[in-house]
């Protein structure tokens, strides 16, 4: 039960329009997997919370629109930004090549606020964004989840991740887990071993000399 001593945090969730980020959230706030599309139009604010060993944690989270027509009222959403997430489509190339645009929007009015990366959609078989071509958050110093709102893959692992750097407690851990809804879509546990054995591998590889080079 969040009161106000929480510890609070404004989470900013951004990325091109249709890649699931609302989706993700709602699949915190309700446990539901929302499967309609619905465009969000300028920013929606969730209180998402957390109960950790350390006590509760509170995420203020902006769920900002992916649309470029409401782009220039981006940067008064990410003034006093704590954190943030920076989702693409894995069945969708276009949605990865835009993150440098919105990391570059992002840090230049947070600057050094922890980010993570999240593919999503790792649901579908149809992957055009392979891991071994996932290096962005290498380059820059971010972390990154292969997720499923649709699965519930990693879904907590973003929040988790951003916990323990925005707390300093790395061994924080999650308590209680949101009562999430029954997985609609099993994913293939040895295709999900497959992508994170490359993953891996492709962490272990030297960076192209480009730095926003995308070999899509």
């Amino acid at each position: 039960m969040t009161t106000q001593n929480t510890p609070t945090f404004k989470l900013i969730v951004i990325g091109d329009g249709g890649t699931g980020k609302s989706t993700f959230i709602k699949r915190h706030l309700t446990g539901e997997f929302e499967k309609k599309y619905n465009a969000t139009i300028g920013v929606a604010v969730h209180p998402l919370g957390f109960t950790t060993n350390y006590g509760d944690i509170l995420f203020e989270t902006w769920d900002t629109a992916g649309q470029e027509k409401f782009g220039g009222l981006r940067d008064g959403y990410y003034i006093g930004g704590h954190c943030a997430i920076i989702m693409f489509d894995l069945t969708s190339r276009i949605t990865y090549r835009s993150v440098p645009n919105w990391h570059r929007d992002l840090i230049r009015v947070c600057d050094t606020i922890p980010i993570v990366l999240c593919g999503n959609k790792v649901d579908v078989k149809e992957r055009k964004v392979k891991p071994k071509q996932i290096d962005f958050h290498r380059k820059k110093c971010l972390q990154y989840y292969d997720i499923s709102a649709k699965s519930n893959y990693n879904y907590e692992k973003p929040f988790l991740w951003l916990a323990r750097k925005l707390t300093g407690h790395e061994n924080l851990v999650f308590a209680a887990m949101p009562a999430l809804v029954p997985v609609e879509f099993p994913i293939d546990p040895a295709l999900l071993e497959e992508y994170e054995k490359e993953l891996i591998e492709a962490s272990r590889r030297p960076l192209p000399d480009e730095d926003d080079e995308f070999d899509l």
